[in-house]
Formats: C-alpha cells, structure tokens, sequence
C-alpha cells in the first residue's frame, strides 16, 4: 500500500502534574490530580492530519515503550485507523514529560526523559521500505541517534533525508524549541536534503543566525532574509516561519507568500501545546494535494488555531472542510 504522508520520530507521553506550589530545594509540596496525554511529532502531527482528512493513509516510524506508557501511546493513536502502526516498534522505556503545573497559576516547570525516541537511528528507519509521498520526520534536537555526528552527511538526520530523496519522496523536517546554541551545528546539515521546512520565529532566527524578535517584537523586516539564508541552506520547496502573528514562506520558485493569522475570539484559547504540530499538518496536507503555498499557509494558520481551543494537542482539530469554514468564519466572510 503507499501512503500519502510517512510521520517518524518522536512519540512522548506527558504526565501533567498539578501541584499545589512549586518547592524549594528539599521541600516537599502536594500533587493534586494527575493527568496524562499523548505528544511528539508522530502522534500530534498523524493525528491531526487523520482528522483533516480521514480517508489519508497515514504510516508512523518510531519506538514506543515496552511499557504501560508505550501501551499507551500505541492505543491512542489507533484511534485513528488511517495511521498505519506497524513500524512502530516497543522497546525500553517510552519517552516522556513530567510537567509540574501550579494550580493556581498555570506556571510549568517541565523534566523530560528521551527514553525510546534515543533509539531511532538510520539503521532503524526503513528507508528501502518506504512508500509514500512525503516523509516527515521531527523533532532535530531531541533525537539523539539522529543528531549524532555523521563523516559524510553531517548527521545522521542528513544521512536518513539523503536516503529518502534519492527514493523520489518528498521530505520534511521540523526541530524542538530548544534554548541552545546546538542549532548551528545541527539544523543546517538535514536541510541540504529537505523539501519542507517549517520552524517559528526562535527557531528560524537560531538556524540561520538572523535575529526576529527584539524586545518582544518581531521584526518583520528580517523575516524574508531568514527565508532566503534556509533556502540558501539547501530547502528545495517550502522554507515556511511561522509567527504568532503571521506566517509566511519562500516557495520552490523563491516566490514569497504571507498569511495573516486569524484574530480569535476572546477567551477561544485554552491551551498551546501541539500548536506547531498542527500548522505542520494543515502545510504537509496541502503540500500533498499540489496546493500553492500562499493557500497552504491559510490552511496551516487556521489548523493551528483549532488547535489552541482545546488544552490538548490536538482534540480540538477538524476535518479540511470544517477547518476552512471556521477560517472564513473568522474572517467574516460568511
């Protein structure tokens, strides 16, 4: 069978922990209730694209634990049967996130494990096996097989999108949030052998050494030499940064597109975990469908904002359909 879209990489289970207050050094404080969710590149971005589009054959790469975790990171995704699993292998522990959140504040403080998700390498991605339009894999920086050194490619992420482009797949490549200086040496490699790239503003200003925030303040004026310094880096397609307040890309032709995020409701967001994850998805689905990308990013950008009604990841997404009334919604175009 060939799938649209391959998801490899990271699978983490959250274990949300709402404390009274964060303590002091040898201090002890009460859990109050105990929450767990499913999250990482595969789950949330497989997930999401499934229910834009419910008849997408989807295949997901990874490990997921040999334990409870792991159980229950495979069950979760089996909600959507359009995720194929069967290269989903169990092994050590899964990774996962304790998040430690004051009730009364909201505040986290986050402790995490890379668990299984260290075990993917480029003899565990089956690359020769692949067969499928495009490849997503993410997240760079926190997979630590994939980011070792490599004497020929960079990387080992460069190794395993080298392998996938020369099978006629379409790749693309997300990276994890980090504040590090590991961006440098890490990012630019893959994106000699990336398709799509997608990244926010920290981490686009990061991997190409461009600032895009001061103060707070985005700066608007940098966002197009950003682009063209990843597109100089080696994206063959879409080098997209996405923004609180807009999101905009460089095509295959160097053509520019800009999309102004949706003005939300007071009171509509919830929650932004996985938010990235679904502007991903709303990007690799129309990729898929031969889409121009000024039209993708209004599609990414209103992924996204379903995304931020729930606390979840990605309960609050919708079908294609569903996503794009809500999109002319907003605009007030109905």
């Amino acid at each position: 069978m060939k799938y649209a879209i391959t998801l490899a990489g990271n699978i983490v289970v959250d274990s949300i922990k709402y404390i009274a207050e964060y303590p002091g050094k040898l201090e002890l404080t009460a859990i109050r209730r105990v929450e767990r969710s499913l999250g990482g590149a595969v789950p949330n971005v497989g997930m999401d694209l499934a229910k834009l589009d419910p008849a997408l054959p989807l295949k997901a790469v990874g490990f997921a634990g040999a334990d409870d975790n792991g159980a229950y990171a495979l069950e979760v995704m089996s909600r959507c049967p359009s995720i194929d699993l069967s290269d989903v292998k169990r092994a050590g522990l899964n990774s996962f996130t304790d998040v430690m959140t004051v009730e009364s504040t909201g505040e986290r403080t986050f402790f995490t494990f890379k668990g299984a998700d260290s075990l993917i390498t480029p003899d565990t991605v089956p690359v020769e096996r692949l067969d499928c339009d495009i490849f997503h894999i993410g997240y760079a920086l926190l997979l630590d097989g994939l980011d070792a050194p490599d004497s020929e490619f960079g990387t080992a992420m460069a190794r395993v999108l080298a392998a996938v482009q020369a099978r006629g797949i379409r790749t693309s490549l997300d990276v994890v949030s980090e504040n590090s200086d590991r961006y440098a040496r890490i990012v630019p490699p893959a994106l000699k052998y990336a398709d799509y790239f997608s990244v926010n503003e920290m981490e686009a200003g990061r991997t190409t050494g461009i600032p895009l925030m001061q103060g707070g303040r985005l700066i608007r004026e940098n966002l197009r030499p950003a682009l063209e310094r990843l597109k100089a880096m080696g994206v063959k397609r879409w080098a997209v940064i996405h923004t609180p307040a807009l999101s905009c890309g460089l095509d295959e032709t160097g053509a520019y597109a800009q999309a102004e995020t949706l003005r939300l409701p007071e009171g509509f967001i919830r929650g932004s975990v996985g938010a990235g994850d679904a502007f991903t998805a709303g990007l690799l689905l129309r990729a898929w469908q031969g889409a121009d990308l000024r039209e993708a990013l209004e599609t990414a950008n209103a992924a996204a904002a379903l995304s931020l009604s729930t606390p979840g990841a990605t309960e609050g997404m919708k079908t294609l359909e569903e996503t794009m009334a809500f999109a002319a919604e907003m605009k007030g175009e109905n």
